[in-house]
């Protein structure tokens, strides 16, 4: 039986149980595969096949024959109605796309769907430089599960750096700190991974990191040391682990 599929909403909250008043857990964008666990008149439960996340979502926009050859690389990017021709939609970073006509400055992606040139790569670029990709979300507003330029969590800022790169990483702070290996360290330098229970920031020098943070609403840089401080202090957390980016 076929059990592969591909989201073609723009994207979708992924809910823990089958009703809109559940707690989010994550998303799921355009081009995202999965699988179907189970199914009723309104609600499919899915495992995202990026990340095994397992959760629900509304039982429609979704294909099974979907040929992805190209993906956004910017943080959003607008849906055209035909060349010139805005809606109101947009697809976020990392939506996989696949295009089925050409012209000057817009590719066509399905019927009545096109979306500017510039705003999109080949599916098999790659982009390293993980400083660039994090600061595309900078004032983003913090939302629990988010994942897209609406709104976006601490972990999912982490991953989508991986999820760009088409590799592998886990969608959860508790499984992310699982899957990285411990680094001792005598200063923080860029690419180090800090872990608190529940929350992680990325160094993006010796000074500055980023994060998803919840008291502050956004995505914002904070000073390194007082960033420590601050969660010991309001949260009661000290530092689980220290990683570093690695691909």
């Amino acid at each position: 039986m076929q059990n592969n599929f591909y989201f073609i909403g723009n994207f979708s909250n992924i809910y823990k149980k089958p009703s809109k008043k559940s707690e989010v857990t994550s998303q799921i964008i355009y081009g995202e595969k999965f699988k179907i666990l189970t199914k009723n008149k309104n609600w499919i439960k899915i495992k995202t096949l990026f990340d095994n996340y397992k959760g629900f979502i509304k039982n429609s926009n979704y294909i099974d024959k979907f040929s992805p050859n190209y993906k956004v690389s910017t943080i959003k990017t607008r849906i055209y109605k035909r060349p010139g021709i805005r809606t109101n939609a947009w697809l976020p970073l990392a939506s996989k796309l696949s295009v089925i006509e050409k012209n000057k400055n817009y590719m066509k992606i399905d019927k009545n769907k096109w979306v500017k040139k510039k705003d999109i790569k080949r599916l098999n670029h790659k982009n390293w430089n993980f400083v660039k990709i994090f600061k595309k979300f900078l004032n983003v507003k913090y939302v629990w599960g988010g994942k897209t330029f609406k709104g976006i969590d601490c972990s999912a800022l982490l991953q989508i750096f991986f999820f760009y790169n088409n590799l592998f990483y886990p969608r959860d702070t508790k499984d992310q700190i699982k899957f990285t290996k411990k680094n001792s360290i005598k200063k923080f330098k860029k690419g180090d991974i800090i872990f608190w229970k529940g929350h992680v920031a990325m160094c993006l020098n010796s000074k500055q990191l980023i994060h998803a943070y919840g008291p502050e609403k956004k995505v914002i840089i904070m000073p390194i040391v007082e960033t420590i401080n601050r969660i010991q202090k309001t949260a009661k957390l000290k530092i689980k682990r220290i990683s570093k980016i690695k691909y």
